[in-house]
């Protein structure tokens, strides 16, 4: 496997991007650590890239098991690789498909993806990172319409969006049949505008519990954020 990136070491697994379209990002250790996860799941991973949220799940839900799925053959063979050098390879599974045309035996307790999201704008050169980055194979109609097909009737489904894209997506969501169960508006600093929506549906009338989080206070990293993520990141 040949590297593109360095190794980006967490304190429970390690990642290697190898042909992945996408590195580790904020906006992914973030999902990972606030989507709500129980033991005994059943959690599919849409457009896994490296495997880092199916990683994350696994590491914070200790009986799930966990689905990895990505259209991209050099994203899933690096997830592969970074399953099968972690402590949970007995417990996730990963599958090069496209998520618009896979059938599973049953449904999921819980979806994560961090979607593909420009809809319009300069494209990247790099086929990779211009499928993981804008809705060139996976539109937000399919990706809902794929989630509502394998989601439990219980279940939710959590995704990290900009606040644009993420507005219109819980409109479309809504329009669909979905209910907003939680939404976090995600600040670089209390003094900026929130420009990540961190979201989860869910197809059980609910009521929307809302809040912020902000990333850095003053020159450091805000509690909030250490809570949240110092079960991963090294220096936290």
């Amino acid at each position: 496997m040949t590297n593109k990136t360095k190794i980006f070491t967490f304190k429970q697994f390690s990642i290697f991007r190898g042909d992945s379209g996408m590195a580790v990002s904020t906006d992914g250790v973030l999902l990972g650590a606030w989507a709500q996860l129980q033991n005994e799941h059943q959690i599919l991973d849409i457009g896994t890239g490296t495997g880092l949220l199916a990683l994350m799940c696994a590491q914070r839900s200790s009986q799930s098991q966990i689905h990895a799925i990505d259209i991209d053959e050099g994203a899933a063979q690096a997830a592969r690789y970074n399953v099968t050098h972690s402590p949970w390879a007995n417990r996730i599974q990963v599958q090069q498909s496209n998520i618009t045309e896979t059938t599973f035996e049953k449904g999921f307790d819980r979806i994560i993806c961090n979607p593909p999201y420009f809809t319009s704008g300069e494209i990247a050169l790099d086929h990779a990172r211009a499928q993981a980055r804008h809705t060139l194979t996976l539109s937000h109609q399919a990706l809902l319409t794929a989630c509502k097909k394998n989601l439990t009737k219980e279940g939710k489904a959590s995704f990290i969006l900009p606040k644009v894209e993420g507005t219109a997506f819980i409109e479309l969501a809504l329009s669909q049949g979905w209910f907003l169960s939680r939404l976090c508006h995600v600040h670089t600093t209390s003094k900026k505008t929130s420009y990540r929506l961190l979201l989860e549906l869910t197809l059980t009338p609910i009521k929307t519990e809302s809040n912020e989080l902000v990333i850095h206070q003053d020159t450091q990293y805000s509690e909030a954020f250490i809570a949240l993520t110092q079960a991963f990141y090294l220096k936290m």
